[in-house]
């Protein structure tokens, strides 16, 4: 699958974190799976972007589709600070990433290198392809998933370990139906990876972050875009860190088990359950994306069936595989265990982990913002002061002070313990969009 040299792949590691006790009668089983990559093309500290000793850097291709719809030349700073930005990414290229450049409009377009091909990154091509950035001007409509599909199209015509997009817009999708950009997305997952940023304020965040959570990449708001160039530049080094590609969860449960949900719950919040493919006998696969030297957390919940006192079961089996392009799966040669053990000593059956009770706690709190702000948008003050006064107590006790510091430009917190709050009477819509945007990041537990 992947080009590099063995000795740089990454090592993957599983721990599992979990009370494994319950009480007699008791079938709720609830584990944290901490899955972290370690020491691949990098040398010496790992670093935001690995260093690779010549020729030992994975394979990638990257495609960057850029809004050129009417609204980016209001103000005119977007479409230059957005012009600007796509240069800072292709200057971030690792030498030899295939990569093309897409405007989006209410059509796709081939920017560079153009032919229906990617350009391979070198001094030449990262300074003929800023050349045809100059050309890029804005006029016409917005359909975002006509600019996946010519994504798709691009990335899926070299073969290369890592396929990823970074996707930028000014506005909202319409000029296709949300089922055109649904079944957009549909195609395009497990092919690629995409992070996408909204610049200024006229965007929806919904389709946004959608864009990002189908295609397993990340999502932010660039409220003033002459923020870009820095986001564009940071999110390139991300994806020139990534050496593996199509990394999924497996998780075998035995008879009588089933499986709650699997969800991410660090960096942010992530549901996977009903992204599950089976994978043989009580064995199913829950995709993770592409994975560099990096640490994620997953929230894996099973009920199990009743058993008398003393007794114990494997109550899951968590192994990390990469699927091949001949149906076979590479092992990555690392697993974690979920036990349960029942016992009538009510101090060890009633302890919650602390890990499982902080990562509950992270998505509440996302959920209660979402829940906040769309009450908040309906008219709904007195559910709405509930909801974001629940996130702002959730966000005091978990240490998000990201997250706590958005809520405070929202709400006027009274008193954060107790999650007492007034809602602002105004409040500005960056403020807003980026409290929504952000509000899947969770903080670790702290040690």
């Amino acid at each position: 699958m992947a080009n590099f040299a063995k000795s740089h792949a990454p090592q993957f590691s599983v721990d599992v974190y979990q009370n494994e006790y319950l009480p007699e009668g008791g079938r709720e089983v609830n584990a944290i799976v901490t899955v972290t990559a370690t020491g691949g093309g990098t040398i010496g500290s790992a670093v935001a972007a690995p260093v690779y000793a010549p020729g030992h850097g994975p394979s990638a291709a990257v495609a960057i589709m850029v809004d050129c719809s009417g609204s980016m030349d209001y103000p005119p700073t977007k479409m230059r600070n957005a012009r600007d930005a796509t240069a800072a990414a292709i200057d971030t290229l690792r030498d030899g990433t295939h990569f093309a450049v897409i405007g989006g409009t209410h059509v796709a377009k081939e920017v560079y290198p153009g032919g229906g091909r990617l350009a391979v990154a070198d001094a030449r091509t990262r300074e003929e392809a800023k050349q045809a950035l100059r050309r890029l001007s804005a006029g016409g409509g917005t359909a975002i998933g006509t600019w996946l599909r010519l994504a798709d199209r691009l990335l899926s015509s070299a073969d290369v370990a890592i396929r990823h997009g970074i996707l930028l817009t000014d506005g909202r999708n319409e000029h296709e139906s949300p089922e055109d950009l649904r079944a957009a997305l549909d195609e395009c997952v497990g092919r690629f990876t995409c992070d996408a940023r909204g610049v200024g304020t006229d965007w929806e965040v919904k389709e946004v972050t959608g864009i990002a959570s189908a295609l397993l990449g990340t999502a932010d708001i660039v409220a003033d875009p002459a923020g870009l160039a820095a986001d564009f530049t940071q999110m390139m080094e991300a994806a020139m860190g990534k050496e593996v590609a199509d990394v999924a969860l497996r998780v075998w449960t035995p008879v009588g088990t089933t499986i709650r949900f699997v969800k991410q719950v660090a960096p942010t919040v992530e549901e996977l359950t009903d992204r599950r493919t089976e994978a043989g006998p009580r064995a199913g696969d829950y995709p993770t994306g592409s994975w560099g030297d990096e640490s994620r957390d997953y929230h894996l919940c099973v009920e199990v069936p009743a058993a008398g006192l003393g007794q114990e079961m494997l109550a899951a089996r968590v192994s990390l595989i990469v699927p091949q392009p001949d149906g076979s799966v590479q092992n990555l040669g690392a697993q974690g265990l979920v036990r349960a053990v029942w016992t009538d000593d009510m101090t060890a059956s009633t302890s919650i982990n602390p890990q499982v009770a902080h990562y509950t706690g992270q998505a509440e709190l996302a959920q209660a913002i979402q829940q906040g702000l769309d009450l908040r948008k309906a008219g709904d003050f007195d559910g709405a002061t509930a909801k974001l006064g629940r996130a702002v107590q959730l966000a005091s006790a978990s240490g998000n002070a990201d997250t706590a510091k958005l809520l405070a430009k929202v709400v006027d917190v009274v008193d954060a313990a107790t999650g007492t709050v007034r809602l602002k009477a105004k409040v500005e819509e960056a403020d807003e969009m980026t409290l929504e945007t952000r509000s899947t990041k969770t903080v670790r537990v702290k040690k």
